[in-house]
């Protein structure tokens, strides 16, 4: 039978995910997700290592001691990196600020040792670098789909309409039929909806719009406007897993061919976004636009790719100087939680 304190800790937690989260600062799914992983997380250590119960899970058990121990866990034995448990930290901090306003006495020793583990740990986590794709990456990541093959298309398709629009790859899972219209010379615009639900129009360019409309005449099946665009093999519904396989395969296959190229950094769905943002402001795009067509909700957040130019401006300086200025001296550099144990609401 659980205890009060223990009622009261899960009562909150679960109106957090339930209330707080989706309907008051209107949290994206995947804030949402992220969030239910790090406190699936902190049950399984506290049920696996502390032997701790969920029953008797309350703010009273989670001391600073326990704490710490979580997050030493997270980088020990689930070799978790620091940007990750700084992830962590946030969801349980989120947490930790909303049960404040409604029971301070019950929750003020929970706060406090996340507060002192935050001062501790992760002031100085840095954001980590971002890579983009090369124009002769891009060249050679778009000649390797078999476009003669049904889902080599559809792969192809997808690395074009998401390199053409600078889209999520969320954002490609979820669209839609009725999410496509034209303008008047035939140039798709797509309806995307991004974090928070917050939909933007992004035209894509006639080429990419060619690419998108021969994939839709070859499927062959009657187009409904609420069906998706992009399915997978067993579903209506393309995920985010599959177009994560997608990029997998094709990075995979590029770097065995081209060793001497894609050397960037981890090549996921998301750098073919990053790659969008830099060549467009590369091509003089202002910075406002990129801003509208990324949907990003404050320019300070499109700001950072005018970084990612600038280093891509000094590796061709250094190039450069290594090809005219030889010298003997360059140094190149070149969960698994048990579910039974867990709250519904958590999954």
């Amino acid at each position: 039978m659980r205890s009060k304190a223990n009622l009261d800790f899960f009562t909150l937690l679960e109106k957090f995910f339930s209330e707080y989260l989706p309907t008051t600062i209107n949290a994206s799914v995947h804030t949402i997700k992220s969030y239910k992983c790090a406190f699936r997380l902190l049950l399984q250590f506290l049920n696996n290592e502390k032997n701790i119960s969920t029953a008797q899970v309350s703010f009273e058990v989670l001391t600073f001691d326990i704490l710490n121990e979580f997050f030493d866990w997270l980088s020990n034995n689930r070799n978790n990196s620091r940007v990750t448990m700084k992830q962590r930290m946030g969801a349980l901090a989120s947490f930790a600020d909303y049960s404040q306003s409604r029971n301070l006495e019950a929750t003020y020793g929970f706060w406090s040792g996340l507060s002192k583990i935050s001062k501790k740990s992760f002031r100085r986590v840095k954001s980590k670098e971002r890579c983009s794709f090369t124009r002769r990456e891009l060249e050679i990541l778009f000649s390797l789909p078999d476009v003669n093959e049904k889902l080599g298309f559809r792969d192809f398709t997808i690395l074009v309409v998401m390199y053409s629009s600078g889209a999520r790859a969320q954002e490609i899972c979820d669209l839609r039929y009725q999410d496509i219209t034209y303008d008047n010379n035939g140039t798709a615009i797509l309806r995307l909806f991004g974090k928070g639900n917050k939909s933007r129009r992004v035209k894509l360019t006639t080429d990419a719009t060619d690419i998108l409309n021969k994939y839709i005449r070859s499927l062959r099946t009657p187009i409904t406007c609420s069906n998706h665009v992009f399915s997978s093999q067993r579903n209506e519904h393309i995920s985010v897993s599959c177009i994560e396989e997608i990029f997998a395969k094709y990075v995979k296959r590029a770097k065995e061919q081209h060793q001497d190229l894609f050397c960037s950094g981890s090549y996921t769905p998301h750098v073919m976004r990053h790659t969008t943002a830099t060549h467009l402001i590369e091509a003089g795009v202002p910075l406002a636009v990129v801003k509208n067509i990324l949907g990003h909700s404050s320019i300070q957040t499109t700001q950072v790719y005018v970084e990612i130019t600038q280093q891509t401006i000094n590796k061709s300086m250094e190039m450069w100087n290594h090809k005219w200025f030889p010298t003997d001296n360059i140094n190149e550099n070149v969960l698994s939680a048990e579910k039974k144990s867990i709250p519904e609401f958590l999954f």
